[in-house]
């Protein structure tokens, strides 16, 4: 029986659960919300999950919320192309890759796409580039330790938690010429590591829906 699988297009962190349901296989039924219609507060999902947020699993009755738990959750419950390796020391840099993602890397990514897409007025020239300069010292970090083809080594959790902050960059420059980050101005093995991502046979099918129009 596939599970339900509940997005919002745009959300980073319904993004990686996509990501992984596409990975390994994982019959599901899609469900997209509006966040503009509000529709992640309506009272059918929020009696799914009481915080209306995406991503949301229903899986044979189970519900299962938070991007970390539902990667995880699906990676156990389903083992076939794994995205954890099986040495403790590894999956522990797994783990500790996407919680330094979700901990750092997306919150500068936040903060320049508020003040680029979404500020009253465009930014000031030193806050744009305060802005950007946050976001390649953390991408520097990364670069530091990156091990390829994927940050930690074999494709991982890790991959498809850093992606969508990663591409949400072009994403900005893309609506906001020279205020974004294009794949050609990260740090050198990021941009074979976005070369590689991009080749996977279900990199264009995860593609925020609205990003495509």
């Amino acid at each position: 029986m596939a599970l339900d699988f509940y997005y919002g297009s745009g959300s980073p962190y319904a993004w990686k659960v996509w990501l992984v349901l596409e990975h390994k296989g994982i019959p599901y039924n899609f469900k997209l919300l509006s966040f503009d219609k509000e529709e992640t507060k309506s009272p059918a999902f929020r009696a799914i999950n009481p915080r209306g947020k995406v991503p949301t699993i229903v899986d044979n009755g189970f519900a299962l919320w938070e991007s970390g738990p539902v990667a995880e959750y699906l990676e156990e419950r389903y083992p076939q192309k794994p995205l954890m390796p099986t040495d403790a020391k590894a999956r522990a840099l797994v783990r500790r890759i996407a919680a330094e993602t979700q901990d750092y890397l997306a919150k500068v990514v936040e903060h320049l796409i508020e003040i680029t897409l979404y500020g009253e007025r465009a930014p000031t020239t030193e806050a744009l580039a305060e802005a950007k300069k946050a976001v390649m010292d953390e991408l520097a970090r990364i670069e530091a330790e990156f091990a390829g083809p994927g940050v930690v080594g074999a494709l991982s959790l890790a991959d498809f938690t850093m992606l969508p902050w990663v591409r949400s960059l072009r994403r900005v420059n893309d609506r906001k010429p020279g205020m974004g980050i294009t794949a050609d101005q990260l740090p050198p093995k990021l941009r074979g590591w976005v070369k590689m991502i991009e080749s996977l046979p279900y990199y264009e099918k995860t593609l925020p829906p609205h990003w495509k129009g």
